[in-house]
């Protein structure tokens, strides 16, 4: 849901980019936050002490957090995925938060953003399954027995293909409907500041979106994983 003005495509507009950033609002605002978030990190990493301060205690809080819940979900040997699994909560999260704020837009509203998270979780998938377990991974979509190859092979494909649509669309449609309240009820009754229990529901709302996405990831890449030992 795009505001009826927007900062990033505003300055663009001023430097000549208008058409592309009013085209592709998803586009840009996925490069900024992810270039924010990115340099979010590299400062916290770059004067990391054995004697934290209280930013270094906030950062690894987080990380010890998703770290901690991610072997609850995938045990010791997803730990190669942490990376994966703290990128997509932290970046889903601060986009479906930005789609609060006056002047911004959360690229999770928009439907190509959804659906390439989407891709990236499946792909990751089934590139671990069969890198680890070779070939034979592929026998899982053919079912116990050759016999019922015709039948499970359509059926387990259907279903993978589901998992595409059904996290992208999910996502999608939770933060495209929080967004739209707002913004109704911002033109109904903002001078009442009738939006502010939907915002912070919104917030709420963001964090349950990826918390959702990321669980999903880690049970389907633990999947592909358990196949392989």
């Amino acid at each position: 849901m795009e505001h009826p003005v927007m900062l990033l495509t505003w300055i663009l507009e001023k430097l000549g980019l208008g058409h592309f950033a009013h085209a592709y609002p998803q586009l840009v605002y996925t490069w900024f936050f992810a270039l924010v978030l990115i340099t979010v990190g590299r400062l916290a990493t770059r004067n990391v002490t054995m004697i934290p301060g209280a930013i270094q205690n906030f950062f690894e809080t987080i990380v010890e957090a998703i770290g901690n819940f991610q072997d609850s979900i995938m045990g010791r040997h997803g730990r190669p995925f942490f990376p994966l699994v703290a990128t997509i909560i932290i970046f889903v999260f601060f986009c479906n938060f930005n789609g609060l704020v006056p002047g911004s837009f959360a690229p999770t509203s928009n439907l190509n953003t959804t659906l390439a998270l989407a891709l990236i979780i499946v792909v990751t998938t089934h590139v671990t399954g069969i890198r680890l377990h070779g070939f034979k991974y592929v026998k899982h979509f053919t079912g116990p027995s050759l016999i019922l190859a015709p039948l499970m092979t359509p059926v387990e494909l259907i279903s993978h293909l589901a998992r595409v649509l059904s996290l992208s669309l999910r996502l999608f449609g939770n933060i495209m409907g929080e967004d739209l309240v707002v913004a109704i009820l911002f033109m109904l009754g903002g001078q009442f500041f009738l939006p502010l229990p939907m915002m912070f529901l919104g917030l709420f709302t963001g964090f349950l979106q990826a918390f959702i996405m990321t669980l999903l990831a880690m049970v389907y890449i633990a999947e592909a994983l358990e196949r392989a030992h």
